[in-house]
């Protein structure tokens, strides 16, 4: 990519083909899936994807003198796989100390100074079948929630802790200490400031943890335990000490997910800000801190809807001042020490950074960023949030993205792809994406469309999408293309659908339902429900009963695009990870067969070694250019 201004002469060339200076390559080496930021005095760490690297995670470390450097080197990748999604898989302590979990074995490792990492956890009977996450480390100790895979399938988990002084390190492993279990799920461990007392969230099968979690305190001492706040249907996250009586905490029992504090009996409830906005985003991946205590007490939090930004709180008045940040939303991931914070931001037209702010001055530092070369930025799309109106009266959110070339324009009204996210319980953001920039600087307009069900706008629209998953975000999805032409943005004949696993559902359920699609893209989509349900990871293994009913076939036949295969009447494009434990292959499989069997144009293309979501430069190449080619042959078939 070239970061000189293009000329700004225009030339007139079909859509699709746009000279553009953003390759293949580029997407595919971007996106180093910035996370999980740490802080301790002047130093920082973060977690980093390296996808040149076959996806590789390593951890990034940023010293007082402003030196950068990587703790982690090949083969070791620090990436957990509890839950599939995995999640902070790093914690530090003063004076250089690291322990992660590699990814090969699950086992966590220890590394001191400059040495090799040394193993800290027993090595299981069953590969990989001890896992950990949220990790932190306190008082020589470990904590972490600990994922155990039995020979018969089933999975327990529990929280534990693992002492950084065992002599048994570097050898057999130092055996973890089992605190908490008896619950299927657990997140958020944290330890009072006097250490008698662990604050955790739990909840069981059939919820998911944005249904219904439970906050529980157990006494270190005796292990017992009981319940502060939280049931079946409110979504309790993120514990933190205030003190040693009292936590912080988030709920959405009011509708939204706000901020409050609590004795640790249950006592003393009290709204320390209460608002129609999101404090927390959905928790799909363990160790996310939507909020930090800085050193004179204040919390440093997110809030908002959709894009979350940041801002001062305090708990004593309930005051909330914002901060002036030049980034337009944040990944609900920070960490503070004293008036430092650290978190992960993004802009539409800014790539995802790690960033230090000073809370007293109110300075902000830019540390890394996952995209270190842009284009010019007239080849980058300006996001537009709008709000359409779907089938009886609803108002749904979505983000446009027009074309932008300054080299190049089309005639007539250019072609559109309507981004379904994942999920579903997920949602999109203004953020900048090379890929996206891929298809909009080559004359391709994106909607991605934030269907009802999508966190980020309270629990009401969440719940929207209870027993309606294949009707609402179907719906919502087919009102977004004909928002597009009746505002006259978009080609009537020329709009596509896209997603990803719960975003590929929607898109092959989209092209079974509506002739408003010229073709659909579906990255390991979800095709048939009583196969899911059979097969997919223990985490939504019942998500499904809430997202559609108990199984039911006349029920599932009625939404899964598999059983309405014969009503596809656009060409469609199917990839598909071979190692994938959350959408398998065989969903793909099936109904590439089934278009196949009722003569409907399909393409599936396979990619040895990648699991739910493509991690691999190669992979996203390769990805990138089907999917261009299949646009350019829809969007001009027969013209």
């Amino acid at each position: 990519m070239s970061p000189e201004r293009p000329p700004t002469r225009t030339t007139t060339v079909p859509h699709t083909a746009w000279p553009s200076p953003i390759s293949t390559s580029d997407v595919a080496r971007a996106g180093l899936g910035l996370g999980f930021p740490s802080v301790l005095g002047d130093e920082v760490w973060w977690s980093e994807d390296r996808p040149a690297e076959g996806g590789r995670t390593t951890i990034m470390h940023r010293a007082a003198d402003g030196t950068r450097r990587e703790l982690l080197a090949a083969p070791w990748s620090a990436r957990s796989r509890v839950h599939e999604y995995g999640g902070r898989s790093y914690a530090v302590a003063p004076g250089g100390l690291l322990v992660f979990a590699n990814h090969a074995d699950q086992r966590l490792y220890l590394v001191t100074a400059d040495a090799e990492p040394v193993a800290l956890t027993p090595d299981p009977e069953r590969h990989a079948g001890l896992r950990y996450a949220d990790l932190h480390i306190r008082d020589g100790h470990v904590w972490a929630v600990r994922e155990r895979h039995h020979d018969d399938g089933k999975v327990d988990r529990a929280i534990v802790s693992i002492s950084l002084d065992d002599p048994a390190i570097g050898h057999a492993g130092a055996e973890p200490i089992e605190h908490v279990t008896g619950s299927d799920f657990y997140a958020f461990p944290t330890i009072s400031p006097d250490g008698a007392h662990l604050a955790y969230i739990c909840w069981n099968h059939p919820r998911m943890p944005w249904q219904g979690t439970e906050l529980r305190v157990t006494r270190l001492a005796d292990g017992h335990s009981w319940m502060v706040k939280g049931g079946q249907t409110e979504s309790v996250l993120a514990p933190r000490w205030r003190d040693d009586r009292h936590l912080y905490l988030i709920s959405d029992w009011s509708g939204w997910w706000n901020l409050y504090q609590i004795g640790i009996y249950g006592t003393s409830l009290q709204a320390l800000h209460p608002a129609e906005e999101e404090f927390a985003g959905a928790l799909w991946r363990l160790g996310y801190a939507p909020y930090a205590v800085l050193g004179d007490g204040r919390l440093a939090v997110l809030h908002g809807r959709g894009d979350l930004r940041p801002a001062i709180l305090d708990p004593d008045t309930g005051t909330l001042t914002d901060l002036d940040v030049p980034y337009d939303g944040w990944v609900p991931s920070l960490a503070a020490d004293g008036m430092t914070l650290t978190g992960i931001a993004y802009g539409a037209a800014v790539p995802g950074s790690v960033v230090r702010i000073d809370a007293v001055t109110g300075r902000v530092e830019g540390l890394r960023r996952d995209v270190e070369e842009l284009p010019d930025i007239a080849y980058l799309p300006e996001a537009r949030a709008v709000e359409i109106e779907s089938r009886f009266g609803r108002r749904v959110h979505a983000i446009v993205y027009p074309p932008a070339n300054p080299v190049a324009k089309g005639e007539g009204l250019p072609p559109y792809v309507v981004a379904v996210h994942g999920g579903p319980t997920a949602h999109a953001v203004r953020a900048l994406d090379l890929e996206r920039a891929f298809f909009t600087s080559r004359g391709i307009g994106i909607i991605d469309v934030n269907y009802g069900g999508s966190s980020g706008y309270g629990r009401a629209y969440r719940e929207r999408l209870r027993g309606q998953w294949g009707v609402i975000d179907v719906e919502d999805t087919i009102a977004a293309a004909e928002w597009l032409v009746a505002e006259g943005l978009a080609d009537e004949t020329r709009i596509a659908v896209r997603g990803g696993s719960a975003g590929g559902w929607t898109a092959l359920a989209a092209c079974c339902a509506s002739r408003a699609f010229a073709g659909g893209v579906s990255y390991y989509g979800v095709s048939a429900l009583a196969p899911l349900n059979a097969t997919t990871h223990d985490f939504e293994s019942r998500y499904v009963e809430w997202l559609v009913g108990a199984e039911d076939p006349v029920l599932y036949a009625s939404r899964e695009p598999l059983a309405r295969a014969g009503d596809v009447r656009c060409p469609m494009l199917l990839l598909q990870g071979l190692d994938d434990p959350v959408v398998p292959p065989a969903q793909s499989e099936a109904f590439a067969a089934a278009l196949a069997e009722h003569g409907v144009p399909c393409t599936y293309l396979t990619f040895e070694g990648e699991s739910h979501g493509f991690r691999r430069a190669e992979t996203r190449s390769a990805a990138l250019a089907a999917e261009l080619a299949f646009y350019q042959q829809i969007f001009w078939a027969g013209r």
